[in-house]
């Protein structure tokens, strides 16, 4: 098996390189990944991005928003986590293997010193707090199995950004679970660093297996960077993927409050209603109307808006604080 370690911390770049790794190199080959993300939230591909995040911490925080190529729910990476990958033939089984993956990882924690457990299908757990979440991709007999290890994150930034508004939205995307949590780090026997931690990780999980280092090439670099800048970084893949949904945007401004119905399919607003205790001389259909169609982002908001007055809509209201109402 064949080792290799990131040198990235942009979470575009990794999801990327694990789908360059997966799709390119030589399947005669295993493959086991180590990698870190700065503050991201990954989610998973079969969700709803605007049902998952809490949009403006992660605006406020310039918090990353990625979406993987497996199923799962949403998960919180910062540099106090460390993700693991296992790309492997595995041949056409029935369904989603996990226990083929997680035990061996149980067994290097028990090694370091922490008792953990599976829970449920794709949870690792120390005392009913969750330090792992796994998920899966397959295609053609192959599968990438990838995970996290929570080991020093900064939990009380997982709590708030993965803590959605009180806006009602309703799609069928794949809702995440939410569970209680610990770092790794409070469970040690004596204390150890993130870095020693990694090191003694490598080494009990393939104690008794050769592991090879695969050095990145360039060629390998540059087609892993184009397929960042075609896919992991882009809006389509990561908000318009999405599944259609409906949503409920309310709020109350010094002018009034102000409630917005919006239906959208692949990230553009397909239907647009606006109701309130507002005052305007417009009429609220031509506001609508010019933001049809229109991708459900800010930059994209406020070119629809570009040359129309908006308070003569909605007394008080500006272009900028529609998009944060609507985003």
């Amino acid at each position: 098996m064949y080792y290799i370690e990131s040198p990235s911390t942009d979470a575009c770049f990794n999801l990327a390189l694990e789908e360059y790794v997966f799709e390119s190199l030589p399947r005669a080959e295993s493959y086991f990944m180590l990698w870190q993300n700065r503050d991201t939230v990954v989610v998973g591909k079969y969700q709803n991005t605007a049902e998952e995040i809490n949009a403006d911490y992660v605006r406020e925080r310039d918090i990353a928003v990625v979406r993987r190529l497996s199923g799962g729910g949403a998960v919180y990476h910062d540099l106090g986590n460390l993700n693991f990958t296992f790309i492997v033939d595995q041949g056409g089984g029935a369904g989603p293997d996990f226990q083929s993956f997680v035990d061996p990882v149980l067994r290097a924690l028990a090694q370091i010193g922490v008792k953990a457990e599976r829970s449920g299908r794709n949870d690792i757990c120390i005392e009913g707090k969750k330090i792992s979440g796994n998920a899966q991709y397959s295609k053609n007999g192959r599968t990438m199995h990838h995970g996290t290890l929570l080991f020093n994150s900064d939990l009380s930034v997982l709590g708030e950004v993965l803590r959605v508004r009180a806006d009602k939205i309703q799609s069928k995307g794949v809702k995440s679970v939410r569970s209680r949590v610990t770092n790794i780090q409070e469970h040690l026997e004596r204390p150890v660093d993130l870095p020693e931690f990694q090191s003694l990780l490598l080494r009990h999980l393939f104690a008794e297996n050769d592991l090879e280092v695969y050095p990145l090439t360039e060629t390998d670099l540059e087609r892993t960077e184009i397929l960042c800048a075609e896919k992991y970084g882009t809006w389509a893949w990561n908000y318009g993927r999405s599944p259609a949904y409906t949503a409920r945007r309310e709020r109350r401004f010094e002018f009034g409050s102000v409630t917005a119905l919006l239906s959208v399919t692949e990230g553009r607003i397909q239907m647009l209603s606006f109701y309130g205790d507002f005052f305007g001389n417009g009429d609220l259909e031509e506001l609508s109307a010019a933001l049809t169609g229109c991708e459900l982002r800010e930059p994209a908001l406020l070119a629809a808006l570009e040359g129309i007055d908006v308070g003569h809509y909605i007394h008080g209201m500006d272009a900028a604080l529609l998009c944060a109402l609507l985003c």
